[in-house]
């Protein structure tokens, strides 16, 4: 059997029913994924996808949130062919939120949005096209397969579950 190297990582959509809108960290070029995304990234040894992403969203955006209140939403994939590396995301919801966002935010500023400002924002074209499953009924798998990460997709699938 072939060992397949593999980084996980975790994103958080934080979610203000009462206003509609969603928390975005707008990363700067100099960060690596330029533009508007969720906050998020790779989950350490010791910890639970869950507790990963809680991590995760407090170092970026100043934001707690509890393990058990966070919604999974699905997972995606990014294979790098050349590489021979896989990317896997575990992403959540969050509606139950406190604290305060940070000022000079590490990995680029958290912003609250409008769903209706997001099309109009900078972001990934990979984020872009994931958002929309976050706020759908059930969870989601996404399978992409790449070159790299500056090639277009060789193979995208997308599967609904629930």
């Amino acid at each position: 059997m072939q060992k397949i190297e593999a980084t996980l990582l975790t994103m958080v959509i934080v979610h203000n029913e009462k206003s509609g809108e969603i928390l975005l960290v707008n990363r700067p070029s100099k960060r690596g994924f330029p533009g508007y995304l969720g906050p998020g990234g790779k989950i350490e040894l010791t910890e639970s996808f869950a507790e990963g992403a809680v991590r995760e969203l407090r170092e970026e955006t100043g934001l707690l949130v509890n393990p058990e209140d966070l919604i999974y939403k699905g997972v995606d994939e990014y294979i790098l062919l050349d590489e021979g590396y896989r990317y896997i995301v575990f992403n959540y919801v969050a509606t139950k939120y406190e604290g305060n966002l940070l000022e000079n935010a590490p990995e680029g500023e958290p912003r609250w949005v409008s769903k209706e400002e997001v099309a109009d924002l900078p972001m990934q074209s990979w984020f872009r096209r994931r958002l929309p499953y976050f706020f759908q009924e059930g969870t989601f798998e996404i399978s992409i397969h790449l070159k790299n990460f500056e090639s277009s997709p060789l193979k995208e699938s997308v599967r609904k579950i629930g």
